[in-house]
């Protein structure tokens, strides 16, 4: 339980900077979000999913999909996400 909080206060720190898990500080996917932009492709899916072919914790995925909507790299089609013009542009310039 200590490690719970730990974890969850770290992230409302990090939040209250201005860095967020998946988007960094100048607007770009970290790692972490282009690993999930990759996940979304190949089509619409649940964070589950994502979860699943990312090997990342469901509630990073969960709060890296919603920083990729807010910076304009997915979208949100009721309870699954799908990949932005803008997030596969960004893909294909790495």
């Amino acid at each position: 339980m200590q490690r719970l909080v730990f974890l969850h206060e770290e992230a409302l720190k990090s939040r209250k900077e201005g860095n967020m898990a998946c988007i960094s500080p100048d607007g770009k996917p970290t790692e972490s979000g282009t690993r999930i932009l990759r996940s979304l492709k190949s089509g619409a899916k649940l964070p589950e999913n994502v979860a699943e072919d990312t090997g990342l914790p469901l509630f990073r995925v969960r709060s890296g999909l919603r920083e990729l909507a807010e910076g304009g790299y997915a979208n949100s089609k009721g309870d699954k996400y799908e990949i932005s013009p803008r997030g596969v542009e960004l893909l294909g310039k790495q």
